[in-house]
């Protein structure tokens, strides 16, 4: 099982890229193509699919959308093209907050999902992502100053992004999370 490809995106279909990895290139159905830039070098996280009739890599932009992605297939009734459908006209954040707050007609507006699994997806996940939606936000909230600190540096937002997430800031201070933050990107 694959978790991401980092690369550079040699390909953007209507529905798919290509992730160039050392010169092998992967193909990944995705919910937002336009979202991916030819030629640039990106992480792209991954899932793959394994059906009866399907055997395919599914690609996300963020760990977030993944984690949505992976939310929406595991309601019953729910598969991963219709998952992959569903993120296409929206993010995480507004479906999370839908879910939330139990909005059965924004989810309805969703491509592929109707008012039975509008209401399937609130009952299976509501309870479930507010959790992870709150641990998001604390997070987000606890380097915002390093997270800024980096920026001004000059370093990527996405690459910042990827170095904070796999931080364990436990007892760790503003100032350690940033030399932790700037020895990882130095690295990478």
């Amino acid at each position: 099982m694959h978790y991401y490809f980092r690369g550079k995106i040699v390909y953007i279909g209507e529905s798919t890229i290509a992730v160039d990895v050392h010169d092998v290139a992967y193909e990944l159905f995705v919910s937002k193509p336009e979202s991916f830039v030819m030629g640039e070098e990106t992480t792209v996280y991954c899932y793959e699919v394994y059906g009866e009739n399907d055997h395919y890599l599914a690609g996300f932009k963020t760990k977030e959308d993944k984690d949505a992605f992976l939310a929406l297939i595991g309601v019953k009734g729910i598969g991963p093209k219709t998952a992959l459908s569903a993120l296409s006209t929206t993010t995480p954040e507004e479906l999370f907050a839908a879910i939330a707050g139990s909005n059965v007609s924004f989810l309805k507006k969703l491509p592929g999902i109707g008012p039975k699994a509008a209401s399937q997806i609130i009952l299976d996940l509501k309870g479930k992502l507010t959790e992870t939606a709150t641990k998001k936000n604390k997070v987000d909230e606890r380097f915002a100053d390093v997270r800024m600190a980096l920026k001004q540096l000059g370093f990527k937002v996405k690459d910042i992004d990827d170095v904070l997430a796999k931080i364990d800031a436990t007892g760790m201070s503003d100032q350690d999370i940033l030399r932790t933050a700037l020895k990882a990107l130095r690295k990478g």
